[in-house]
């Protein structure tokens, strides 16, 4: 028994002097970020040796103090799709982002939906704004407007729609699988009175509507009603639509147009050769007017300049590839955030910040949204290039001629 505890007791000591000899290999192996551990390779830091998630830790290891100017108190500004509640439903399903899932998002309210073919979204309006990108497949929409004009398009890649507040509308997935963002002009989207889904007004055994009363208002049978379904089915499978629509007020077409296709209008000057830059706002979409949008794609390695908005919170979808980005708050507060395919986040309105590629292979894509009727941002370099040279000499300590060299011009997209 002596000799079985003597052996045990050596066993745990080979054990603990293993560890302690891991966690000073990883002290001293160099920066550990990569391998999920706060550990900077310079004597600052240590391994973590108690709960943690690994996976979440190896893909934001900015958390982990990976960037030394990281500085003060900044909040969450990240939320995933992936942390999102998915509702399941007959012909597809939803997951959303709103403000109690972010709460720095103060403008915006965000969520992917995914329709099968033949797959309907109830026909329904809200009290706010709406506007869909399409990214998978394509999409029957259907809209009518308080003057009797309609609009009824086929949307696909790249597609987007925006119906403003109180218009009704439905979408219908067209191909075998689709899939699009969308986005509203209220953080808290999930309040009651925002939404008003057609059945649920109309069913009269929610109770509701009378159906003597849908009867007189329809000029029908009372009997036309009877299968009217018992609950509000959100999105429904159905077959796809083959009718066309004609009368009232006429389509909405030019200026009134409740569809844009990205992609049939040439990108946005970047003079700094980064990638691709769209911009979607009032100037070429005119009936968006309470929500601004870009659609970018970045090179690897590349850089979204330093920049800030003066107009609005940014709101963004990261939607391929790798990045990261840090956002400076005032005073000395700034903080990095690593972003994949699926996050979303939330920059406060005058932050200061860039995004970069950090993939050596794979372009960065993602959409930037502004509750606003247009796009605006105040480039760094071309704030200081179009300010006095000497007093910026003066400022940043740098000699004259790098002053007077900088670009005058918005790089938007560095490579």
């Amino acid at each position: 028994m002596k000799a079985s505890l003597q052996l045990s007791a050596a066993i745990l000591a080979q054990v603990l002097f293993a560890n302690a000899l891991s966690v000073v290999d990883k002290r001293a192996g160099g920066p550990q970020f990569a391998n999920g551990e706060p550990v900077d390779g310079n004597g600052k830091g240590a391994p973590i040796l108690g709960g943690t998630n690994k996976q979440i830790d190896l893909q934001n290891p900015d958390n982990l103090g990976q960037q030394s100017t990281d500085n003060g108190v900044v909040p969450n500004l990240k939320w995933s799709f992936s942390d999102s509640k998915t509702r399941l439903l007959r012909g597809g399903w939803v997951r959303e982002q709103v403000i109690t899932d972010l709460p720095q998002s103060h403008d915006i309210a965000a969520a992917q939906q995914h329709l099968i073919k033949g797959a309907i979204r109830e026909l329904h309006w809200h009290r706010v704004a709406e506007w869909g990108f399409v990214y998978n497949g394509s999409v029957l929409i259907s809209a009518v407007d308080e003057d009797g004009r309609y609009t009824v398009e086929k949307l696909g890649y790249g597609d987007i729609w925006y119906f403003p507040k109180g218009v009704a509308h439905t979408v219908q997935g067209l191909d075998d699988e689709n899939e699009f963002l969308l986005v509203f002009d209220n953080a808290n989207f999930d309040a009651v009175g925002t939404t008003f889904n057609i059945i649920d007004w109309l069913d009269e055994g929610s109770p509701h509507t009378p159906k003597d009363i849908l009867a007189k208002n329809f000029g029908l049978n009372v009997s036309v009603f009877n299968d009217l379904p018992p609950t509000n089915p959100y999105i429904f499978n159905g077959t796809v639509s083959t009718k066309n629509v004609t009368g009232g007020g006429g389509e909405l077409t030019g200026n009134s147009s409740y569809v844009y296709r990205t992609f049939s209008h040439p990108s946005e000057s970047v003079p700094g050769n980064g990638g691709e830059f769209y911009k979607i706002d009032s100037t070429n979409f005119p009936v968006s007017k309470t929500i601004a949008a870009t659609f970018v794609r970045l090179k690897p390695n590349g850089l979204r300049e330093m920049h800030w908005h003066p107009n609005a919170e940014e709101w963004l979808y990261f939607h391929q590839g790798h990045g990261r980005a840090t956002v400076f708050i005032g005073s000395t507060n700034a903080r990095t955030f690593d972003f994949s395919a699926g996050d979303t986040a939330a920059f406060p309105d005058n932050s200061g910040h860039y995004i970069e590629n950090t993939s050596d292979t794979e372009d960065l894509v993602w959409i930037e949204i502004y509750k606003s009727d247009r796009v605006a941002d105040i480039p760094l370099t071309q704030w200081l290039a179009l300010s006095p040279a000497d007093i910026i000499a003066q400022t940043l300590k740098i000699p004259l001629s790098v002053a007077e060299g900088l670009k005058k011009e918005k790089q938007v997209l560095i490579q």
